[in-house]
């Protein structure tokens, strides 16, 4: 008597690719952005970003997440971007604003705590890149301290180390904003 077994073939690489980009699009041009501080050059990247994937999809190996793979070929993305020739610095004034809903707060509260997010963004952003890709990798895109290890080739002490001294930067720069008031 047979059970009859159904066969389940793995999904095709066009279908990864589609599932990945549902899964990790919106994250991926976040993180982009958090680097080059352009919504515009962080879509392109988030483009690039999966054309590589699907170049390169067959050759996974899986010593890492899909997720995990996809940030560091974003990371690579990004540090191309910021040495071409046609890189250009924008001050940033919409980071993570895609993250800040609509919940049942009044309209006021709702201003407050988007300017309250905007403005630790901001000082988030204008920490040194080494700081900044820590805080957002951990804070942000909530990273286990072994995936931004692997991503970032650095050991867990170094990101211990630099997540502690960011926090720090970000809050003493706090500290003197709310002095200016």
């Amino acid at each position: 008597m047979s059970l009859g077994k159904v066969e389940v073939s793995p999904p095709s690489k066009e279908e990864l690719l589609k599932e990945l980009i549902e899964l990790y699009a919106e994250s991926i041009k976040r993180l982009a952005y958090t680097y080059v501080k352009n919504w515009s050059a962080a879509e392109d990247i988030t483009q690039e970003v999966f054309i590589k994937c699907y170049e390169k999809i067959e050759g996974f190996r899986g010593d890492s997440s899909y997720k995990t793979w996809l940030y560091k070929i974003t990371r690579n993305k990004c540090k191309d971007y910021l040495k071409s020739k046609w890189y250009r610095s924008f001050f940033p004034t919409d980071f993570m604003q895609e993250r800040i809903g609509n919940n049942e707060l009044s309209t006021e509260d709702q201003v407050i705590n988007k300017l309250e997010d905007m403005e630790l963004s901001q000082k988030v952003l204008a920490l040194p890149t080494k700081y900044r890709e820590i805080i957002i990798l951990f804070y942000y895109e909530q990273l286990k301290m072994k995936e931004i290890e692997a991503l970032t080739h650095l050991n867990v002490d170094t990101i211990k180390t630099r997540l502690r001294r960011g926090k720090k930067m970000l809050q003493k720069k706090m500290e003197r904003s709310e002095g200016n008031e």
